[in-house]
């Protein structure tokens, strides 16, 4: 604890704060509007721990207690200690394993009580500590392939152990990171092959393999004859590029079906492919649905009732309370994933436009926060708050609206959940806390 200084205020960036309880009052305000019970007498329902939106003042307030408690802590504290964050993240994720609980087809949640806890939110915390840490050590030299390398283990291996609990969307959250890690160096080409590869598996889906294949092969021709000068000083150009044929063609028949057919679950698969407007062939249905039958598509009966919802709410909504979609029970998940849709069906166009701009507000303020830092390590955390922020938004509104499968991810501050609210609000008031010392320079 940092006694030295009595002035918690000293340093603190205020607008950081104001933008989180904004937020934090628009969430209790969405969780009232789509779970309250006409009749219910408000003020009790709120002070008493038996309703959503109750529990999440409660969840609040403890947020608030701990981020009160990170303000006071001092500043090399997180530094010093990101390593053991690290350890003690993925030792949760591992106890997952043998004292899980199984809620909705995912295993990475431990009941403790009345509580339950999802270790995978709170890793995020650890692996944005503990990359900054990596990249701001002296010795780390990030434009060579082995500092990659290392960087790149920090992030995946918590996400590895995610995917092996079943929860694939928080898995996904920590690929945010690869932006922090090109912020600091990572050559543009990695992101590109990435989102080439990305592409191909979309293709994939939406192409037939044979037409797929002869697209691949023509555009594998085409940067032959464009290289003919480089290939004739140089033949392992052209080896390179037959390489990279090979990897694209046996991804798209091979790697995609694999993928598909053994790893991902019945309803991911469904998700996506309703996502992209399809139906799921029958090979990928794992043997669950006999021969000329088909079954309703879950998840695209969930996103046309969300997409209903949003549509609905016109310029400026039906107000509070007055939704139909999302008060009776039509949204799935209307107080955790499809949060968006109560906004959108209450307040409309304005009201959904409005807290857009407001968590835009938020991720250019931690940017230019970022960017005014000495210190590389609380630069780095900076890059990683926002980084987790953008994918968190930008995947949960696109999927209530059909732009992107559902892949069960909370609006921060905004969705139901103490572990969602609590890991948030560490994550923000460790950057407060940090870039009010930030004329130091942490290691």
């Amino acid at each position: 604890m940092n006694y030295n200084n009595p002035a918690i205020s000293k340093g603190i960036d205020w607008s950081i704060v104001w933008i989180y309880l904004l937020l934090v009052a628009i969430g209790i305000m969405a969780i009232f509007g789509a779970t309250y019970n006409e009749g219910d007498p408000i003020l009790q329902s709120f002070v008493g721990f038996k309703t959503d939106y109750s529990k999440q003042m409660y969840f609040f307030v403890a947020s608030a207690i701990m981020g009160l408690l990170i303000l006071l802590t001092d500043s090399k504290f997180f530094p010093a200690t990101a390593n053991l964050w690290y350890a003690a993240g993925i030792m949760l994720l591992l106890l997952v394993f043998p004292f899980h609980s199984e809620v909705k087809g995912t295993k990475s949640i431990i009941r403790m009580g009345g509580f339950q806890f999802q270790p995978a939110e709170f890793c995020k915390i650890c692996v944005a500590l503990a990359l900054a840490k990596y990249l701001s050590r002296p010795e780390t030299d990030f434009s060579k392939t082995r500092s990659q390398l290392i960087a790149t283990a920090i992030v995946l291996f918590p996400a590895l152990l995610t995917i092996m609990q079943k929860e694939t969307g928080l898995a996904l959250v920590f690929l945010s990171f690869f932006l922090v890690m090109y912020r600091e160096g990572l050559p543009s080409v990695v992101l590109i092959v990435g989102f080439a590869i990305a592409t191909l598996v979309v293709a994939t889906l939406l192409l037939d393999k044979n037409t797929l294949a002869l697209i691949l092969t023509g555009i594998a021709l085409l940067m032959a004859y464009l290289m003919r000068r480089q290939i004739r000083r140089d033949r392992s150009v052209l080896v390179k590029i037959a390489f990279l044929w090979v990897l694209c063609v046996g991804l798209q028949r091979f790697g995609v079906p694999f993928i598909f057919k053994n790893l991902l679950a019945k309803h991911q698969v469904e998700r996506i492919y309703s996502t992209i407007g399809r139906d799921v062939p029958e090979e990928y249905m794992k043997g669950e649905v006999p021969a000329g039958k088909k079954t309703e598509n879950t998840a695209d009966y969930n996103v046309k009732q969300s997409k209903i919802a949003i549509g609905s709410g016109g310029l400026l909504g039906k107000g509070l309370l007055k939704g139909t979609q999302t008060r009776y029970g039509f949204v799935p998940e209307q107080r955790t994933d499809f949060i968006f849709d109560t906004i959108g069906e209450g307040f409309g166009f304005v009201g959904s436009f409005v807290l857009l701009s407001i968590y835009l507000l938020l991720l250019f303020r931690i940017i230019a926060i970022a960017e005014r830092q000495r210190s590389v390590f609380s630069r780095c955390y900076a890059y990683g708050v926002a980084s987790v922020l953008f994918f968190h938004i930008g995947i949960n509104v696109a999927m209530t609206v059909g732009l992107a499968p559902v892949i069960g991810i909370p609006l921060p501050f905004i969705s139901y959940g103490g572990t969602s609210l609590l890991t948030f609000s560490i994550l923000l008031f460790i950057l407060v806390r940090l870039d009010a010392d930030r004329q130091m320079v942490l290691r």
